[in-house]
C-alpha cells in the first residue's frame, strides 16, 4: 500500500465521528433512537397483552405467555446474526475493509431470511405439541392455538427485521432503524383495536395486526439497501452466505444467541413450574402464568431503555477498538454504565412502589389475581437497579470481538443458576420459589459481570 493511500485512509478514519465527536454527544445521539426502535418493538407484544387483557381477559394473556417462546426463538438468531454482523461490520469500517464489510450485510441478510422460513414451516408443522409443551393449559390451549397459527407466518418478517437494525445502526442511520420499528409499532396499535372490538376478532384479530405490522416494518428495513452509507450493494452475488463470514458473525453473535435460547428455556420451565404448582396453591395455574407473561412485557420496557443505552455504545465500542482508540473505548463504557444505572435506579422505585397500576393496564382480575400479581413483580424486579451491569458487559465483550466472555456471562447467569432455582426452589416455597429465582441469579450475574469487567478494561492497553 502507497503511503498516499494510507495517508488518506487515516484522515477518512480520523474525520469519522465515530473517531472526533463527543463521547456524550455520539452517545446521545446513538442510543436515543436505539431506546426509541427498543420501546417501540417491545410494544408489539405490549399493546398485544393490553388490548387481550381488556378484550378477551386474563386467559387471553396466559395463551400469548405460553406463545412467547417462539418469539424469543426469533430474537435469538435475530440478535445473534444482527449483534453479530453489526460488531464485525463496525469492525471492518473502522479498519477500511469495506469488501469484508459488503459481505458481511449480504451473508447476515440471506442468513436472516433462510432461518426465518425454516423456522415458521416447523412451527406450522407442530404447532400444538409446541404449545403444550411451553405451559399451555386446558382453558389457554385454543387461545394458544389461534394466535400463534396465524403469527407464526409473521416469523420470517420478524427475523430480518430483528437482525437487520442493528446493521442499519452500526452503518451509521439510528434514526432510519428507529423509524422503520415505530412504524410498525404504531401500526399494531392502531390494527389491535380495531381488529378486537370492531371486527370482533378477539385474539384473532391481536394476531393479524401483529402480522400485518411485523410485514411492513420488515420491507422498511429491506429498503435501506438502496441508503446504505459505508458499502453499497452491487449485485445479487453478494447475498450468496460465505463460510468464514458466517463464522464470525456467529462467533461474535453467539452469546446473544445463548442468553436468548436459554430466555426461551427459561420462559417454558417457569411456565411448567408455575402450571404444575400453581395448580397446589389458591392461584390456580393460569393466574401465575397470566402474571409472569405481564411481568416479563413490564421488564421489556426497562430493558428496551438500557440495552437501547448499550446498543448506541456499541458500535463506537466496536469502530475505536477495531481503530485502537482505546481511551474512547473506556469513556464511552463508563458512560453507558453509568447512564443505564440512574434509570435503573428510577425504574426499580416504580415496580417497588407502584406495582398494582402497572398491572392494572393490562385487564382486571379477582383479588387473588391482584394479590399474586404485586408479589410477583416486586421479588421478581427487585435486582432492577444491578441489571445494566451485566447486560452492559456482555454487550460490550460482544463489540470488540470477544464473544467467548460474552456467553460465558450469559451461562452464569440464564444457564447455570437461574434454570436449576427455578426447578429446586419451588420444591421448598411452591409458586412462590419462582420468583426468588430470578433476583437471586440477577445478583450472581452483577457480580461476575462487574468482575470480568475490570479485568477486561486492566488488560486493554492504555
Amino acid at each position: 500500500m502507497s503511503e498516499e493511500v494510507l495517508v488518506q485512509e487515516n484522515t477518512i478514519q480520523n474525520q469519522n465521528p465515530m473517531a472526533t465527536k463527543s463521547v456524550g454527544k455520539l452517545l446521545l445521539s446513538l442510543a436515543i433512537p436505539a431506546i426509541i426502535a427498543n420501546l417501540v418493538n417491545s410494544l408489539y407484544n405490549i399493546v398485544d397483552q393490553i388490548f387481550i387483557g381488556h378484550g378477551v381477559g386474563y386467559l387471553g394473556n396466559a395463551a400469548t405467555s405460553v406463545a412467547f417462546p417462539l418469539t424469543t426463538i426469533c430474537m435469538a438468531i435475530g440478535l445473534m446474526v444482527g449483534l453479530g454482523g453489526s460488531a464485525n461490520f463496525n469492525i471492518q469500517i473502522g479498519k477500511q475493509n469495506t469488501d469484508k464489510a459488503r459481505a458481511i450485510v449480504g451473508t447476515a441478510t440471506t442468513l436472516l431470511v433462510t432461518s426465518g422460513v425454516i423456522i415458521m414451516v416447523v412451527v406450522n408443522i407442530f404447532l400444538k405439541d409446541l404449545l403444550w409443551l411451553f405451559g399451555a393449559t386446558n382453558q389457554t390451549i385454543d387461545y394458544a392455538v389461534k394466535y400463534t397459527r396465524i403469527t407464526s407466518f409473521g416469523i420470517p418478517f420478524l427475523l430480518f427485521s430483528t437482525g437487520f437494525n442493528p446493521i442499519i445502526r452500526a452503518d451509521g442511520s439510528p434514526i432510519y432503524s428507529m423509524l422503520s420499528v415505530l412504524t410498525g409499532a404504531i401500526l399494531n396499535t392502531i390494527l389491535d383495536p380495531i381488529f378486537i372490538f370492531v371486527c370482533n376478532w378477539g385474539i384473532a384479530g391481536a394476531a393479524w395486526a401483529t402480522l400485518i405490522s411485523q410485514i411492513v416494518a420488515a420491507v422498511m428495513c429491506a429498503l435501506y439497501f438502496i441508503w446504505f452509507r459505508n458499502v453499497k450493494i452491487r449485485s445479487i452475488k453478494e447475498f450468496i452466505p460465505r463460510l468464514k463470514i458466517t463464522k464470525m458473525i456467529v462467533t461474535v453473535g453467539i452469546s446473544s444467541f445463548i442468553f436468548q435460547i436459554s430466555t426461551m428455556v427459561i420462559q417454558i420451565v417457569s411456565n411448567n413450574m408455575l402450571k404444575k404448582y400453581g395448580a397446589e396453591s389458591v392461584y390456580g395455574s393460569d393466574i401465575p402464568i397470566a402474571i409472569a407473561g405481564i411481568v416479563s412485557k413490564i421488564s421489556l420496557i426497562f430493558l428496551s431503555v438500557v440495552i437501547g443505552i448499550i446498543q448506541g455504545a456499541q458500535p463506537i465500542f466496536g469502530f475505536n477498538y477495531g481503530a485502537k482508540n482505546f481511551k474512547r473505548v473506556r469513556d464511552t463504557l463508563k458512560l453507558a454504565i453509568l447512564s443505564s444505572f440512574i434509570f435503573s435506579l428510577f425504574a426499580f422505585a416504580l415496580f417497588m412502589f407502584a406495582p398494582r397500576p402497572l398491572i392494572s393496564l393490562f385487564g382486571e382480575g379477582n383479588e387473588l389475581y391482584y394479590e399474586f400479581g404485586v408479589k410477583y413483580l416486586r421479588v421478581f424486579l427487585f435486582f432492577t437497579f444491578l441489571n445494566g451491569i451485566q447486560i452492559a458487559s456482555t454487550t460490550f465483550f460482544q463489540a470488540i470481538g470477544k464473544a467467548t466472555k460474552g456467553a460465558i456471562l450469559s451461562l452464569i447467569k440464564q444457564v447455570i443458576f437461574l434454570l436449576p432455582l427455578l426447578v429446586v426452589l419451588p420444591m421448598f416455597m411452591g409458586v412462590d420459589g419462582c420468583m426468588f429465582a430470578a433476583p437471586i441469579s440477577d445478583f450472581i450475574a452483577f457480580v461476575s459481570g462487574a468482575i470480568m469487567l475490570y479485568f477486561e478494561l486492566k488488560r486493554m492497553p492504555k
